[in-house]
């Protein structure tokens, strides 16, 4: 019975590790309703009245979310400059009550000012932040000049609280963040493997929602490594044990995307591209299954249920039993130990290794050395491999990195953004006067928020339609809730901060359901402040739908960004990044200086995940172009690919000092010369200079390989890999191409 509390708990721990990847939504919505519970206590023992209870419960909210540093002194820094910022910002606010036009005008000007200040990193963005946010709570609560001691007061009591939440009771380092970070990619890399598995046993009928859950799966992976990446630099000890679990952990994300794509071809006649893994909706290859269930296929699944229990056994449990199972799936890594099967079906055995070894390389990296006592041949092979990988890793200097180029004047984004805001928050404050002087704000303040975190016009319209959604459901929620709750303030209290929890827990999944609880936290508040009525949560609803359009109207006319021109540029980026990486790899691999490699694919893949966010205006359900939005979905997916083998080549490349037979083959420059100059052309056609310039095409890349020596297995020799992934890579850029309108020799020409 305690055995099996224990893996129900172990389980129930998985999951949450996984759906959310270093607790992070977990600590950021504990932290805040936790400070406001703290600072609500703290205010009720003073006995102080309802209206400096709703003021400290906004207070709190705002010095929690606000701080984004990850370096603990920096935070505290910033909350305690923050504390005087919301002490001027409340001052004004009580002095310019009962002076309508300066009160406005102030206003508009903090708001450029609170945009603005975000050219100055995380700092910047906090301050900007609270002064506004303070300066809004102050409308809300009707601060005077004669309340503003007790304002004080409470100011100062909520940022102590948060002080108090945030480095004393959700106590959180750098360290410990990345520690669960990593558990989150164990665990998600454990259920890719599952995906895949039912991938395998699935039928016609559902092999496509098998697929789709092995795209999900490796795309929830992915972010996770992402998340990594973010945290290596203050979370590890020195910068050599950074660039270790980097490898690691990319190099575990290559193996378990291959295995996927290697299972793919096995269900199928011929080899699977790699975008049927990107491409939402792209059905299984042949539609099928694998074409006979032997012996060896049997194996298959028992042996990815081995490599799935190897992910999840914690180090040191299972002993020779556990040692037995990995030293077998290393083992097919030799082509002596694969079983007599089709050579597809071989092919996912010896994904099956290397993945095997990935996890062992990533064991080794987290958790330090393991026992050897019980290793094969093949695996003491497999730990001198990454012996080697990671002296290497060590000994490898940083090469240097070009300087991004940031706009000037009005084209810098903060810029352009402040002026926009201010622009669409004078015509809220305008707007919003007409439909009711006592609440105009709640018009500026849903202007501010679609601004948030969103750069072009189409942003803004989706951002917008989601506040307004949520903000109609929210009311809903309200009514019913401020009927039930009535006067009982503490049990409205205390549904506040269950909300303000769940606020912050579904923020980065849902802005809809942010916007909901927000909405449904509000009409408590109005409770407690009895001014709740229906016609007050209507006005809110026309409001925020005033608000969202002062905030299209602004950014559609005001210094535009409009939707094309932002993913074209975005666009241009991951096509440069795609280039340098490629073209970095490739040099190294031919004998080239080193350099950093995975960073450069990284950036990458960062720049993939920008583009990938501002095509949701043309990917969004309610967009009435379909054709459009199908070719946005192409584009990505064919980008998704691209950085997969843009990765594999990089971490390929990063092995060049412990594989010899890595040659100077000239055969690599020559493959990688047409496909650096067919991202040119595209390039260069997206930024409508030489729109006339055709991409190139030619023989094959996998042509290149019968100059192979006769008789080499397979996959056994590096330079094999490297270049199916150069083919891969061509066909993908190609494929850009057409849906770009790039002209493409006709075949023979």
């Amino acid at each position: 019975m305690r055995e099996a509390e224990v893996s129900l708990w172990a389980r129930v721990r998985d999951r949450v590790a996984a759906s959310d990847p270093g607790l992070l939504r977990l600590a950021a919505g504990s932290r805040t309703a936790g400070s406001i519970a703290l600072t609500l206590a703290v205010l009720a023992v003073l006995g102080s009245p309802v209206t400096h209870l709703v003021a400290g419960a906004i207070a709190s909210m705002v010095a929690s979310f606000a701080i984004r540093e990850k370096q603990r002194p920096r935070q505290a820094v910033t909350l305690a400059l923050g504390l005087a910022v919301a002490l001027v910002s409340v001052s004004l606010a009580a002095l310019l009550n009962t002076r309508v036009v300066a009160g406005d005008v102030f206003f508009v000007v903090l708001i450029f000012c609170a945009v603005y200040s975000r050219r100055f990193g995380d700092r910047g963005y906090a301050l900007g932040l609270i002064g506004f946010q303070i300066y809004f709570m102050s409308l809300f609560v009707g601060a005077t000049a004669a309340t503003l001691p007790g304002l004080y007061a409470v100011l100062a009591i909520a940022f102590g609280c948060s002080a108090l939440v945030r480095f004393v009771i959700v106590y959180e380092t750098p360290a410990g963040i990345l520690q669960r970070l990593r558990e989150a990619f164990r665990v998600r890399l454990a259920q890719l493997v599952s995906a895949q598995m039912e991938l395998l046993d699935a039928g016609p009928d559902e092999a496509d929602k098998a697929l789709e859950t092995v795209r999900e799966g490796t795309a929830r992976l992915h972010e996770t490594a992402m998340m990594i990446q973010g945290r290596l630099e203050e979370g590890t000890a020195d910068e050599s044990v950074a660039r270790l679990v980097q490898r690691r952990i990319a190099g575990a994300e290559i193996a378990a995307e291959r295995l996927g794509l290697l299972l793919l071809s096995a269900r199928s006649a011929e080899r699977t591209s790699t975008l049927t893994l990107h491409l939402p909706g792209a059905p299984v290859p042949s539609g099928g299954e694998l074409p006979v269930r032997d012996r060896a296929t049997d194996m298959l699944r028992r042996d990815l249920g081995a490599l799935r229990m190897l992910v999840l056994r914690p180090v040191g449990e299972g002993g020779t039993a556990m040692s037995h199972l990995r030293n077998r799936l290393l083992g097919y890594r030799d082509e002596e130990n694969l079983p007599s099967a089709s050579a597809p079906v071989q092919d996912v055995f010896r994904g099956i290794g290397e993945a095997a070894r990935a996890v062992m390389g990533l064991r080794v990296a987290l958790d330090g050395p393991q026992d050897e006592s019980d290793d094969s041949p093949a695996t003491t092979r497999s730990r001198e491999e990454l012996d080697a990988e990671s002296a290497a890793i060590e000994g490898a200097e940083e090469g240097e990195r070009e300087e991004k180029e940031v706009p000037a004047g009005l084209r810098r984004p903060t810029t352009r953004a402040a002026v926009q805001v201010s622009v669409g928050s004078a015509l809220a404050i305008v707007g919003g006067e007409f439909l009711s002087s006592q609440r105009w704000y709640w018009a500026v303040l849903t202007c501010w928020i679609v601004f948030i975190n969103t750069a072009s016009t189409g942003e803004i319209v989706v951002k917008g339609y989601r506040r307004l959604l949520g903000t109609v459901l929210g009311v809903v929620a309200g009514i019913v809730l401020a009927g039930l709750v009535g006067p009982h303030t503490w049990t409205a209290l205390g549904m506040v901060l269950l909300f303000a929890f769940a606020m912050f827990y579904t923020a980065p999944l849902s802005y809809t359901l942010m916007s909901f609880f927000v909405t449904a936290a509000l009409g408590l508040l109005y409770t407690l402040l009895h001014r709740y009525s229906w016609e007050v949560l209507v006005l809110r609803v026309e409001e925020t739908a005033l608000g969202a359009a002062c905030g299209i109207i602004a950014a559609a006319l005001v210094l535009p960004v409009h939707t094309d021109r932002r993913t074209n540029d975005l666009l241009v980026t991951v096509l440069r990044r795609l280039s340098e990486v490629t073209g970095a790899a490739v040099e190294q691999l031919s004998g080239g200086p080193g350099d950093d490699l995975l960073d450069r694919a990284r950036d990458l893949d960062r720049a993939l995940g920008d583009l990938r966010s501002a095509t949701q205006p043309l990917t969004h359900p309610i967009t009435p172009m379909r054709t459009r939005r199908n070719t946005a979905e192409y584009l990505v997916a064919l980008l998704e690919t691209c950085a997969y083998h843009a990765r594999s080549l990089a971490a390929t490349a990063e092995l060049l000092p412990t594989h010899p037979s890595i040659a100077a083959d000239p055969r690599l420059r020559q493959a990688c010369a047409r496909i650096t100059h067919n991202i040119s052309v595209i390039s260069a056609h997206v930024t409508g200079e030489h729109c006339d310039d055709a991409v190139e095409t030619g023989p094959s890349i996998a042509s290149m390989l019968e100059d192979a020596a006769p008789g080499s297995p397979r996959y056994g020799r590096i330079t094999d890999r490297v270049l199916r992934h150069l083919q891969r890579l061509d066909e993908a850029v190609l494929g850009l191409a057409r849906p770009l309108e790039v002209p493409v020799p006709e075949p023979g020409r």
